[in-house]
């Protein structure tokens, strides 16, 4: 391991032995009993810290004799998932309950990380107003649940009314091609030169947000997939990979995206602060969860955000049904196998996601619900102006594979787009590159050519 790696993860093991022992055992001769709870904040996300604050105050008051031990840990998606993994490997450290992507469920069960759930959920009646699709995300391959889902989201295009008006774009926008993108990026360019026209992330600065706001909506809208799900193998050598680089590689070597140079971990703040509310920015593909930057209380309070931004479905290569595609990730909370309290640990995990607390996460954090009393509820319904435009695409959406390989097939990818943004690879040769790993990382038994 390179000598800068190395001290990259001791540093980060530190850090989630730090935030994860720093607490006071339960001393069963006392009768006190404590929960850990570990979750992701950042100056930018709170809103979730806020829920586990509401979940203690409610479950402490109902259960005397118990504490709720909060442990935020202050880190971006990436690292926070990587302390979480650090935190997971001994029983010393491993939280009970836990905030836990989508997309890791199968890999963390498979390593021995969530304590399965079903027979707890079946005594759960909140449990039969989750939505069918969304209680899928804790699912494991032995048909298991190990997670309750706390929210999804789907992507879109973001764009700036003021921006699109000044370059004579008609509105609402609504591109039928990535073509249509390109021609509206080439007419802000040329009207408005200070403007960024069209941000699409890529490389590997930029991490998960890179295949999730970016390569996978180019890919799925080629009818290509990344994983066969009927083989259970990798896809490999499919023309769809190369269009997708290629569309990048226009969209960068043309000067109509952020620099690449700028793409790196934050740069998501000079999208959401800066660019978009100052009119230097003309679109952007990201999440449904975009609102909760602008709306009150949020990070970067715009109160003209709703007159100013518009959203657009991301369309397909060249119009082919169904005309648009989305991505969709999300997070559950799960319990972890190691905890001396599962009844515990679950009671809280089902305080923190009751319909109340439910409906004040999903509000403020832009969240589209999995519930479908807070779906239904009005104060759902009025949260932002664009609720109605972003739950929609979930008829359209896309999941990552849930599987223990996928972190480093991602990683594959990113570094994919990387090379063709920067223009150190074609589109062809950094597609073959990318096979070449795959077959690395798997097998080649394990993928498939299509």
């Amino acid at each position: 391991m390179p000598r800068r790696a190395y001290k990259v993860m001791v540093s980060l093991l530190a850090a989630a032995v730090l935030v994860l022992t720093a607490c006071t055992p339960a001393d069963p001769a006392s009768g006190n009993r404590t929960i850990k709870v570990a979750y992701q904040k950042t100056d930018s996300f709170t809103a979730l810290d806020t829920m586990f604050q509401d979940a203690k105050r409610e479950f402490e008051a109902a259960n005397q004799g118990v504490r709720v031990e909060l442990q935020p840990i202050q880190a971006n998606d990436d690292d926070y998932g990587t302390k979480l993994a650090l935190a997971l490997r001994s029983p010393s450290t491993a939280p009970d309950v836990f905030y836990e992507d989508t997309f890791k469920v199968r890999s963390d069960v498979d390593a021995g990380y969530l304590l399965n759930l079903d027979s707890r959920l079946q005594g759960w009646g909140d449990w039969t107003r989750f939505d069918a699709g969304a209680k899928e995300a804790g699912k494991a391959n032995d048909g298991g649940t190990y997670a309750v889902p706390l929210g999804t989201d789907t992507r879109a295009i973001w764009y700036n009314r003021k921006v699109f008006e000044a370059a004579g774009v008609a509105l609402p926008w609504r591109p039928s091609s990535w073509q249509d993108i390109l021609d509206t990026a080439r007419k802000i360019k040329t009207s408005e030169p200070d403007v960024i026209p069209f941000n699409m992330y890529a490389g590997k600065g930029t991490g998960e947000g890179t295949v999730m706001q970016g390569f996978y909506e180019l890919l799925y809208g080629t009818g290509t997939s990344l994983y066969d799900q009927d083989s259970k193998k990798w896809v490999v050598g499919s023309a769809g990979f190369k269009d997708s680089l290629t569309f990048l590689e226009t969209l960068y070597k043309d000067n109509l995206a952020v620099p690449p140079a700028e793409l790196d971990p934050n740069v998501w703040k000079k999208v959401f602060g800066g660019w978009f509310p100052k009119a230097k920015l003309g679109a952007t593909v990201e999440g449904s969860y975009a609102p909760s930057f602008w709306q009150k209380g949020g990070s970067y309070e715009w109160p003209g955000y709703g007159e100013d931004m518009g959203v657009a479905p991301f369309p397909t290569q060249n119009g082919a049904a169904p005309g648009a595609v989305s991505m969709s990730g999300g997070w559950t909370l799960a319990v972890g196998a190691e905890t001396k309290q599962p009844d515990l640990a679950f009671n809280f995990l089902t305080t923190a996601l009751n319909a109340k607390n439910s409906l004040a996460f999903t509000v403020a954090s832009s969240q589209i619900a999995v519930r479908t009393d807070v779906a239904a509820d009005p104060g759902y319904q009025s949260a932002n102006p664009f609720v109605k435009d972003v739950s929609g695409l979930v008829a359209v959406t896309r999941f990552r594979p849930a599987t223990s390989d996928y972190p480093r097939i991602s990683a594959a990818v990113q570094e994919a787009t990387e090379a063709v943004i920067t223009g150190s690879r074609t589109p062809e040769q950094a597609a073959a590159d990318y096979d070449t790993a795959v077959a690395g990382i798997v097998g080649g038994d394990k993928t498939i050519r299509k």
